[in-house]
């Protein structure tokens, strides 16, 4: 039953109370004579104090200013989501919503789960209309701590904020007060700030289409973050990473141009008063647009041998390895002799700085592979610059599906304006059209377009593995340990790890052609478990993974989606435990930061038929010798399994 409480306050002010289905959580809106807000609590604790909610449009009118209540509704939903390609097969979508309808046009929809809170304009106007800027505000009752992602901005001609939202949404996180928060910086979402109590809350959005997404930075007011969206762009140009991205040079002084009949997106509030509550939640899916891909039949996820991170490095062979047919057969080869479903053919396949995905080097024959990959049971995924995808797009689709290309990784868009949003889009629907998956890369974080689109099966906006490349003084094994209770809210990524190579804090050095992971064997085995990817790559080379048969094989049968997860444990840029079931085995994965850990997980929540599992585990040199590991058949007595992990360590059990 909905719980809806309305007050009249001095002033003529009035409050609407929404409750959770729990009745833990209450949303608290007032009608007052400035601006339309709402506050959250959670068991009396605060979450939001009172923020005011606005959207300014072109011709001077403010929606939630002085704002006059119409009517409103209320309803509950309590309802299962068939998920596709999902971490689970069905989604609990059971939430209290009210619906306040005000003179002027517009409503404000807001929803109260067990876990979170989100709200959203919408507009009932007869005409397109132009939004100057939306008002998003999170003020919080103390000086609590977040977990920052800065934006790393890339070189412009336009002002130091205005460049920032050219980026590519990669950054490890600055641990910080909101008062120590840099004024001139803006952060991308997800973004996380600690209560009091244990309790957090993770700002996110879900549902963004044909709208630019939402960075974070530091308010005027005290203990407040402020929302800010890229400008429409004005003016671009084909610049950037080999020519194959726009650079905006001019904007506009609006943030969009809409249909006036429209929703906009939510604004995602995700609560918890546990860590390992952040591990299993779905908030943003829930909220994102049903899918419009009827027949699905034809999308495949799964795992893909990758060639750019390992640098084309193969071993063994009476050819040169590199941008050529010879090399790519080879991972053709491997691929199909694991059971592999796709091999990537990453930058260098078409001709450096043409922007055209028609202009293929000589080194390689598309339809050639294509039908050698096809015989060998293996898909061929092709990269995409964005100006090459956006200029030929249907085109390009329609060429590339007709030879037998299952799909394309689309990279460097490095923007998330209402231009670049709606590109995203376009191109999930061509796909679609042509039986194509798309995995985006050089992207903003998910905000539920792989609900919409299922075809869509993966994501970056995430620091991933290829950072240890270059990144000499790069500590991912912490960031590791963080982002499933951060990033990994908003949905899938494309973190790419699997590395063979790895390093301990003391020896590990960034090594382009040669690289290797920080952490133990065991922490790249448990991220196949831990990370949510439909499409997960195999980062190392051919030759490093024969070599290493055993985790090879593990590596190559894991499931990339699940019937369903369960979070175990872990705290915050501490360790992590999640498990995951397909079919009738479970995979339990857990990883920790480079603190050595032994810790004891109850398994009860998987109600186990069977006492004996595989386990991987961290060798006893370890911490020595990263790539040190065991693989034994063990019993679970009384359901506890006692894990041990050494630093920078992780495991897997089979069960």
């Amino acid at each position: 039953m909905i719980i809806l409480s309305i007050s009249n306050l001095i002033n003529a002010q009035k409050k609407y109370t929404l409750q959770s289905p729990d009745k833990r959580t209450n949303v608290s809106i007032t009608i007052g004579n400035d601006f339309l807000k709402y506050s959250v609590t959670q068991d009396d604790v605060v979450i939001i104090n009172d923020s005011p909610i606005t959207m300014e449009l072109s011709d001077g009118k403010i929606l939630g200013a002085n704002p006059v209540v119409r009517n409103y509704d209320s309803k509950t939903v309590d309802k299962l989501i068939k998920a596709e390609f999902y971490k689970k097969e069905y989604v609990e979508d059971y939430y209290n919503e009210l619906t306040i309808r005000f003179k002027g046009s517009y409503n404000v929809e807001f929803r109260a789960y067990n876990d979170g809170v989100a709200y959203r304009f919408c507009t009932v106007f007869p005409k397109p209309i132009t939004i100057v800027r939306e008002g998003v505000f999170y003020n919080f009752e103390d000086d609590y701590t977040a977990h920052i992602p800065y934006v790393n901005e890339r070189r412009s001609e336009l002002d130091f904020l205005q460049k920032q939202f050219f980026n590519s949404f990669e950054n490890t996180y600055t641990i910080t007060p909101i008062s120590k928060m840099e004024h001139d910086r803006i952060a991308f979402m997800p973004v996380m700030v600690s209560l009091k109590d244990g309790k957090k809350v993770v700002i996110t959005e879900s549902d963004l289409e044909d709208y630019p997404g939402t960075f974070l930075r530091k308010n005027n007011v005290d203990n407040s973050l402020a929302g800010i969206h890229a400008p429409y762009p004005k003016t671009e140009v084909q610049g950037g990473h080999n020519m194959l991205q726009y650079v905006v040079k001019e904007n506009e002084n609006f943030i969009a141009r809409v249909q006036g009949t429209r929703s906009f997106p939510w604004r995602c509030m995700i609560i918890s008063s546990e860590d390992k509550e952040l591990l299993n939640n779905d908030m943003v899916y829930r909220l994102a647009s049903p899918s419009r891909v009827e027949d699905i039949s034809w999308i495949v996820p799964g795992k893909v041998a990758w060639e750019w991170w390992n640098a084309w490095n193969i071993k063994g062979v009476d050819f040169q390895s590199g941008v050529n047919n010879d090399t790519y057969k080879h991972y053709i080869d491997f691929a199909s002799e694991y059971g592999i479903e796709y091999v990537i053919l990453d930058e260098g396949w078409a001709v450096n700085k043409k922007a055209d995905l028609f202009d293929v080097v000589p080194e390689i024959d598309i339809i050639e592979l294509v039908e050698y990959a096809e015989s060998k049971g293996v898909g061929i995924v092709l990269w995409a610059g964005y100006v090459a995808m956006d200029r030929d797009m249907e085109e390009v689709c329609k060429y590339y599906s007709e030879i037998g290309v299952k799909g394309f990784k689309v990279d460097f868009m490095d923007r998330d304006d209402q231009k670049a949003v709606n590109f995203y889009y376009r191109m999930a629907e061509y796909a679609a059209k042509y039986h194509l998956i798309v995995d985006f890369h050089g992207a903003y974080k998910p905000t539920g377009l792989n609900r919409t689109f299922p075809n869509v099966l993966n994501f970056e906006g995430v620091f991933g593995l290829e950072q240890v490349k270059w990144g000499q003084d790069i500590d991912l094994v912490t960031y590791e340990t963080t982002i499933p209770f951060i990033r990994m809210l908003a949905g899938p990524m494309d973190y790419t790890q699997g590395a063979m190579r790895n390093a301990n804090k003391d020896n590990y050095k960034a090594v382009w052609s040669e690289p290797m992971s920080q952490g133990t064997r065991c922490r790249q085995l448990a991220e196949y478990v831990i990370f949510e990817s439909p499409f997960n790559m195999l980062c190392d080379s051919p030759s490093n993974y024969r070599d290493e048969e055993e985790c090879t094989d593990f590596i190559a049968d894991i499931p990339t989606i699940w019937d369903e997860t369960i979070a175990l444990d872990g705290k915050v840029g501490e360790y992590t435990v999640i498990a995951r079931r397909s079919g009738d085995r479970w995979y339990v994965g857990g990883i920790t930061n480079w603190e050595e850990r032994e810790i004891e997980i109850d398994l009860s929540e998987l109600e186990l038929k069977y006492t004996q599992a595989i386990e991987f585990r961290d060798g006893v040199n370890a911490n020595k010798i990263a790539s040190d590991y065991s693989k034994n058949n063990i019993t679970i007595e009384n359901n506890i399994y006692k894990a041990q992990m050494k630093k920078g360590g992780g495991f897997v059990l089979i069960l």
